[in-house]
């Protein structure tokens, strides 16, 4: 089974809930979608900060879980947003996510959110801890 089936076939309820739509998956780099609806929104209706960060965190832990070994969980222990433009409600953001660094202890991932003409929304870098499987 490849990646991105992988991970469609087996979403994270927060995921779900966000409504976030995976384009493509791969060990190096993970793509999605998101519909910016009103209740994803801030006043005025524009995506909140929030929604964006979840949106590349979401796609950070995934990314570290395409490079896991059986057993293994990750966890993020850093991230740091910079907004640089807003996302109106009813239209799409892109986020591709890509590695910086994959290491057997953490992996550093930066996710770019483009709005649809490719405008850049906003970047985030985080850190993601490799959980080792309990014995």
């Amino acid at each position: 089974m490849d990646e991105l089936t992988r991970i469609q076939n087996n979403p994270l309820p927060f995921s779900e809930l966000l409504g976030v739509r995976f384009l493509g998956a791969s060990p190096e780099r993970v793509t999605a979608e998101l519909l910016v609806r009103k209740e994803l929104c801030t006043s005025p209706e524009v995506l909140h900060g929030g929604a964006i960060m979840a949106l590349a965190d979401t796609l950070g832990a995934y990314a570290t879980l395409v490079n896991l070994k059986d057993g293994q969980g990750t966890t993020t222990i850093e991230s740091k947003t910079n907004f640089l433009a807003p996302a109106p409600v009813g239209t799409t953001v892109r986020a591709e996510c890509a590695a910086i660094h994959r290491g057997r202890r953490t992996m550093v991932w930066q996710t770019r959110v483009t709005a649809a003409d490719g405008r850049l929304l906003a970047i985030v870098t985080q850190t993601q801890m490799v959980l080792e499987a309990r014995t």
